[in-house]
């Protein structure tokens, strides 16, 4: 493909501002266009259910970049108007308000929207944290309430905790795992998680699942669980998790599974790419199809889709990486840690809550944990990169 003339970019959040930056600077001077859903500027996702649901930072400090700075990437934004229709072969996107807009290349940014609980719809005090908006109007009901309950126990559902705990609020985290975030940290890693937030008054029920919402005149009144017990509660947040925001694609000829399908490119079709939290992409290393919720994702595939686009044709192969900050202590994982690969504390002593695990699988060490070590788990992150960077021996007849 010759470079583009115009590349349009669906999704102004941190993955679509990243790869509109990434063009610029890679000298990419022809006509940029992003399209996004929200009316606000683009703005961060992580500091929603920590600083800002706290009060510690107004919506504004969320921004990404400062006007001036936007202004200077010579792009148009379409704000407030969300793609409705992809014509994949023609490369032309229709928005809800009838914009046409037809480029040389374009990029799919439209990241998740938030999963919502059954019996969820029009039932007040039932919130989703997914935009700045849902964070405002959290934000504006925890300060009127006393007893919260969370309803998932991913890094979103501690987080979350960790937040309305720390505003002073009784605090009931629920979720199906063995311990808050097992499945991203593995047992040993998530046990420590589970007895932070014990230490800090979250009352924590693990291993059940939610069997309904319990309301009165439209207003939640509470949570009732699989074990048959119920948690009264004056506001509920949902934190189940998000689905890739794929529906206006369903026609467009994209392979849609779990995201946007995509080669080691990060290609989806012909002039089209997907990028940050929608894109499930062939990862080399891995020799499998992978799908990242980060952050760094966000920004570290945006380099590798713009450069792509510019020809460079290079796979993109990360080591894939995510921190949380909860109560005082902050968790940075890099790789893949699971529930079922073998934990070693390689660094630090769990004892004096500093330390560090690796996380070894089949082919070798698969993830690097570091629990209030950040300069030692960097460190030991270099015994995990060929896992990801090599590919992987095929199968022996």
């Amino acid at each position: 493909m010759n470079t583009p003339q115009h590349v349009l970019v669906v999704g102004a959040s941190a993955a679509g501002l990243s790869t509109a930056e990434a063009l610029r600077r890679k000298g990419f001077d022809g006509r940029l266009t992003l399209v996004g859903a929200e009316s606000e500027l683009p703005y961060d996702r992580p500091p929603l259910s920590k600083q800002v649901l706290s009060g510690a930072w107004d919506t504004t400090r969320a921004q990404l970049r400062p006007k001036e700075a936007l202004d200077a990437l010579a792009a148009e934004f379409v704000l407030g108007d969300p793609a409705v229709e992809l014509d994949a072969d023609g490369r032309r996107v229709r928005t809800a308000s009838g914009l046409r807009v037809t480029a040389d290349a374009i990029v799919i940014a439209t990241g998740l929207k938030a999963r919502e609980l059954p019996d969820q719809a029009g039932m007040s005090g039932v919130h989703v944290i997914r935009t700045v908006g849902d964070a405002v109007r959290l934000r504006s009901a925890l300060l009127k309430t006393e007893r919260v309950v969370v309803v998932g126990d991913g890094v979103l559902g501690a987080e979350t905790a960790s937040t309305a705990r720390s505003m002073g609020l009784e605090v009931c985290l629920v979720g199906p795992q063995p311990a808050p975030m097992t499945e991203q940290l593995g047992p040993l890693v998530a046990d420590h998680l589970a007895d932070l937030h014990r230490r800090h008054g979250v009352c924590l029920h693990s291993g059940v699942l939610l069997e309904g919402l319990v309301s009165r005149d439209g207003a939640v009144t509470g949570v009732r669980l699989s074990d048959g017990e119920d948690l009264p509660a004056d506001v509920v947040v949902a934190a189940v998790g998000g689905l890739p925001a794929t529906d206006w694609l369903a026609d467009s000829g994209l392979r849609l599974d779990d995201g946007i399908v995509c080669d080691e490119h990060c290609r989806a079709a012909e002039g089209v790419w997907a990028v940050g939290d929608v894109a499930r992409w062939h990862h080399q290393g891995l020799g499998r199809l992978l799908r990242l919720e980060n952050r760094t994702n966000a920004s570290e595939q945006a380099l590798a889709v713009a450069a792509d686009i510019l020809g460079e044709n290079r796979p993109y192969l990360p080591v894939p990486y995510f921190w949380t900050d909860q109560f005082d202590v902050k968790l940075q994982a890099y790789g893949l840690p699971s529930a079922d690969s073998q934990a070693q504390i390689v660094e630090g002593d769990p004892g004096e809550s500093r330390f560090v695990v690796r996380h070894n699988g089949p082919r070798g060490p698969m993830g690097v944990l570091g629990w209030k070590m950040p300069r030692q788990a960097r460190l030991h992150r270099a015994s995990i990169v060929d896992q990801y960077t090599r590919p992987p021996e095929p199968a022996t007849p």
